[in-house]
């Protein structure tokens, strides 16, 4: 369940719904209260009304908060596949660990998000009564609903897999506890707010709470994945990788036509349409071919970092470990490193062109 969750896809879509409901409850309201306003101009009592400044405040922060939470499970998650990755048996593909994207989105998005619930509590201080507006209940019930989704589905996959006798890994329980802890932080939240048990000295503790456990998932994920420097090595490295795999097919397609392997990568170069990188971006250094025999060649590079989680201490998965298409691997070390690449030539039939007179 934790391994591949699709955060971005699920988040995406609880959004759209957000909107949908926020947009549909804004204008029933609208409508309601001013039926009611015709229906009795004199009224006294105060009703609660979602006005459009309490309909765009409150989907800003609730589309905010949601989309901060699909980062920052997103982010800690990918530091805990990296810290403790899973043993497998089978091919293993690993494409990038980068944490950017959420990192980023949580040093724009959290500062927005507090500044939106600011709005609001002052809001609520001058119009209380704005509180129980239909538009900021209506978020609120489909937040709780959704965190109480998430914690029951935690509890059931954690008693499923203790039955089930299988593996309670250190990766597991650690992805078990992140929900468990920010989803049962956001239902103790909203309870207390639907209850009006927030004070402002409170408000502001969960503000400094939340804070806190921004900061310390990106602290940890720098420290795991390592500094945005490692990161941008990390990156050439992959960059290199994908470009000998786009060369080592160049020569698979060279021979399945020749029947021979090329001289040099001139060779490949000049025979092809499409002509593959041959220069390192990074160094300016032309990538390295060596034919080593009628079957077999190595294509070298420079690497900055070790791809290989036991050699890195699991800081730096800088590229697939295993082809899936042809079962080669493509773990390198640091420095200059050869693959050794072989040709089967029964896998390519090939058949010497009959001239046609």
């Amino acid at each position: 369940m934790f391994e591949y969750f699709p955060f971005s896809f699920f988040i995406y879509i609880i959004i759209f719904f957000v909107v949908v409901i926020g947009i549909i409850v804004g204008l029933i309201s609208f409508f309601i209260n001013r039926n009611r306003n015709n229906m009795d101009p004199n009224q006294t009592q105060i009703r609660p009304r979602a006005t459009a400044k309490d309909v765009l405040l409150n989907l800003g922060a609730f589309i905010t908060l949601y989309v901060l939470l699909g980062n920052l499970l997103s982010l800690l998650f990918t530091v805990i596949n990296t810290a403790y990755p899973k043993v497998t048996n089978g091919y293993n593909y690993y494409g990038s660990s980068s944490i950017s994207w959420p990192v980023a989105t949580l040093v724009v998005l959290l500062p927005i998000f507090m500044i939106l619930m600011w709005f609001l509590e002052r809001q609520y201080r001058v119009e209380g009564e704005m509180q129980n507006s239909v538009i900021h209940k209506g978020l609120t019930y489909l937040t709780l609903f959704i965190s109480g989704c998430v914690v029951a589905g935690d509890l059931i996959t954690v008693v499923y897999y203790f039955i089930d006798g299988q593996e309670l890994t250190t990766g597991f329980l650690l992805k078990v506890a992140v929900l468990l802890v920010i989803f049962s932080s956001l239902f103790i939240y909203y309870i207390s707010d639907l209850r009006k048990k927030l004070t402002k000295n409170s408000r502001m503790a969960w503000r400094v709470i939340a804070g806190i456990i921004v900061i310390g998932s990106i602290v940890w994920g720098f420290s795991v994945l390592g500094s945005p420097r490692t990161q941008r090595l990390i990156k050439y490295d992959e960059q290199k990788v994908s470009y000998l795999q786009n060369l080592d097919g160049q020569i698979e397609n060279f021979y399945s036509t020749k029947g021979v392997l090329p001289n040099t990568i001139d060779e490949v170069n000049t025979y092809n349409q499409y002509y593959p990188n041959k220069v390192d971006p990074q160094t300016g250094k032309p990538y390295e071919y060596q034919k080593t025999s009628e079957t077999t060649y190595n294509l070298c590079a420079e690497f900055n970092k070790s791809s290989n989680n036991e050699e890195s201490n699991g800081k730096t998965m800088t590229a697939p470990i295993r082809d899936p298409y042809n079962s080669r691997s493509w773990v390198h070390p640091a420095g200059h490193y050869c693959f050794e690449q072989t040709i089967n030539p029964d896998t390519y039939r090939y058949t010497k062109p009959v001239p046609i007179y």
